[in-house]
């Protein structure tokens, strides 16, 4: 079996591994793997770090698109794909999440007559502007297997109609998070910043709605602000180079109690997750984390595509309002969630390529 891996954004690359690491351990005789990498994510701290850190094979292909509107960024991806599977012979292609790389691998190897193998497969946030809940949907659409983390996405993609293509595996991200915590803890992140224990909150923010919003930029950053004041804490916010960018050219400061650190790779994410006191974030990834770290947050959005989090308490919404993120801190910051029950059992990837090799 050839299989051709597309990835292209941070969260892919931590997802992939989990996959990747199977296939190099136990199915590297039956299933030759080759990496495409869009380029979406170019930054050294967004990118070349994950592959580094999680024994990533290297890409076979960089596609380099860099930074773009949805429509050229797309275009170039699609060209890009396209040339790689018809010159590939491959047998099937794995997407991952709700990127603009897994729709546009989803859609050329549809094209081509390619099956497509979706991970992360049935979330819905229910805001169809949403370019997450767009990509997502034509993904799903389009993928001839579907690997479903939760109840709530097969429900979901039951009710579209997919539920004959769909097989619930659990999420790969709690696969790494069991695999890589211990190490992460070992690693002597919280020193180096100088950090302890539950005395900090952690933030990340860069989700185009957020960040391409200065109204909503600005009502975050005043809310961490708020959250540092009110609660004696250090707010740590490892920051997306885009989300600098935006921050500047809206006038949007950190202030002092808000302190901005370079992107974190991923075992010093985990580690800063695992010390928080809790976990301030826009990401869907790192919401998820946090739940598996037993840590509580805070989701800076008005929705959120993990609504099992919320619904069991170990999160709530707080969208972009500064009164309403402290008080939603306050909340949290006396919750202890047990960070298991929804995901799975850590073996999603060894569910993943099985059904994959027993459906082609």
């Amino acid at each position: 079996m050839k299989l051709l891996t597309i990835v292209g954004a941070r969260p892919q690359f931590i997802k992939a591994a989990a996959v990747s690491r199977v296939l190099s351990r136990g199915y590297s005789s039956v299933v030759e793997e080759r990496l495409l990498h869009t380029g979406q994510h170019y930054d050294t701290g967004m990118s070349d770090v994950f592959f580094d850190e999680l024994g990533l094979p290297r890409p076979a292909v960089n596609l380099g698109v860099g930074s773009a509107s949805h429509g050229v960024q797309t275009a170039r991806m699609l060209e890009g794909i396209e040339r790689e599977l018809l010159g590939g012979a491959y047998d099937a292609v794995l997407v991952y999440g709700d990127t603009n790389s897994t729709l546009a691998g989803a859609l050329a190897a549809s094209k081509l007559g390619v099956p497509v193998f979706h991970v992360e497969a049935g979330l819905r946030s229910r805001v169809a502007s949403m370019p997450e809940e767009q990509n997502r949907i034509v993904a799903d659409h389009l993928s001839a297997r579907l690997y479903a983390p939760t109840i709530t996405a097969v429900d979901n993609l039951r009710g579209e109609g997919l539920g004959s293509r769909t097989a619930l595996v659990g999420d790969v991200m709690l696969d790494n998070a069991l695999h890589y915590a211990p190490i992460a803890r070992r690693g002597g992140t919280l020193r180096r910043l100088g950090l302890v224990d539950g005395s900090y909150a952690l933030a990340t923010v860069h989700r185009a709605a957020n960040t391409d919003t200065p109204g909503r930029l600005r009502g975050i950053f005043d809310g961490l602000a708020a959250v540092a004041s009110r609660f004696g804490v250090k707010v740590v916010a490892p920051l997306h180079p885009r989300t600098l960018r935006c921050m500047a050219q809206a006038g949007v400061e950190c202030g002092e109690c808000v302190v901005a650190v370079p992107p974190a790779g991923y075992l010093d994410m985990l580690a800063l997750e695992q010390g928080a006191a809790v976990v301030l974030t826009d990401s869907g990834g790192v919401q998820k984390e946090a739940y598996f770290l037993g840590r509580p947050s805070v989701i800076l959005r008005d929705e959120t595509e993990w609504t099992e989090i919320v619904d069991q308490g170990a999160a709530c919404l707080a969208a972009a309002d500064p009164g309403s993120i402290a008080d939603a801190y306050a909340v949290m910051c006396r919750r202890e969630p047990s960070g298991s029950g929804l995901f799975g059992d850590g073996s999603a990837a060894v569910k993943i390529v099985n059904d994959m090799l027993k459906n082609l």
